[in-house]
């Protein structure tokens, strides 16, 4: 266990980024793990990451809980959705190959980059009307009085929270890095919301694809890793979800923008070394 003492402040670094954002962490943890060990299968590498997101995503809806953040009928069928693309995508990844995976993720992540870039402007627009029978209001309150009301179609939601389902435990990164700027820009979620609930969803979806990778056999060469990573996420995540107070909703989505930007083009060079 020792070689891997390092990794648990980079687990603390992850867990609180990732609640701060509602990303769970797995869009910095996998390019980490892809740079640091180079030689790993794709299916490695996405079932520690898998398995820390989930750790991270239960610890910070633990903190989101307390403040009240998390819209519960709309996460549930999320994350009931979530399942099938889940375990799709975690033996999807048993046949890539490490070349194709990089390049992938890097697009992934520079294509979700620009999209938060381009449609920054619409994140405080929710929806008020009701377009068709099929669209659903949710009202919340927060646990400092806030007050939030919102509409969306739940044909949309479901869809979406399939391909995240696919895409996250394909790709290792937990979805919310998919998922929040969906919530707010298609379902038109406030963003606070959106990241509690994402957070919500990405416990269940996570330990879903994990699930998978422990009964293919490839999450037993990452158990130490793993729990070493997790001890840091759960500290990380309670302190990201306590800072999320201070941070105003468009910085943190340029943040995501930021970041995603970085890890797509570093993965990308990865891919064509």
């Amino acid at each position: 266990m020792t070689p891997y003492l390092w990794l648990l402040p980079v687990g603390v670094l992850i867990g609180a980024f990732g609640t701060l954002i509602g990303a769970g962490g797995g869009f910095v943890l996998t390019p980490l793990l892809l740079l640091v060990y180079p030689h790993e299968s794709p299916e490695i590498i996405t079932s520690i990451s898998l398995a820390v997101v989930f750790f991270n995503a239960l610890s910070g809806s633990v903190a989101y809980a307390r403040l009240q953040r998390i819209e519960y009928r709309s996460g549930v069928l999320f994350a009931l959705a979530t399942i099938p693309g889940a375990v799709l995508g975690a033996l999807t990844t048993t046949s890539m190959p490490r070349r194709a995976f990089d390049l992938v993720f890097g697009l992934c992540m520079l294509l979700a980059a620009l999209f938060l870039l381009l449609r920054r402007e619409t994140l405080l627009q929710p929806a008020t009307q009701l377009p068709s029978s099929h669209h659903v209001v949710r009202s919340i309150i927060e646990a400092d009085g806030t007050p939030h009301t919102f509409s969306y179609d739940r044909r949309v939601g479901i869809g979406l929270s399939v391909a995240v389902g696919y895409f996250s435990s394909l790709l290792g990164i937990g979805g919310g890095i998919i998922h929040v700027p969906a919530m707010v820009h298609v379902l038109h979620f406030p963003v606070h919301i959106a990241t509690a609930t994402s957070h919500f969803t990405l416990a269940v979806m996570a330990l879903t694809g994990t699930l998978v990778h422990i009964v293919t056999g490839a999450f037993h060469h990452g158990v130490r890793r793993t729990i070493v990573l997790s001890l840091g996420v759960l500290v990380g995540a309670q302190l990201g979800a306590r800072f999320s107070h201070h941070v105003q909703a468009q910085w943190i989505l340029r943040s995501l923008a930021v970041a995603l930007g970085l890890v797509g083009i570093r993965i990308l060079v990865l891919a064509f070394a």
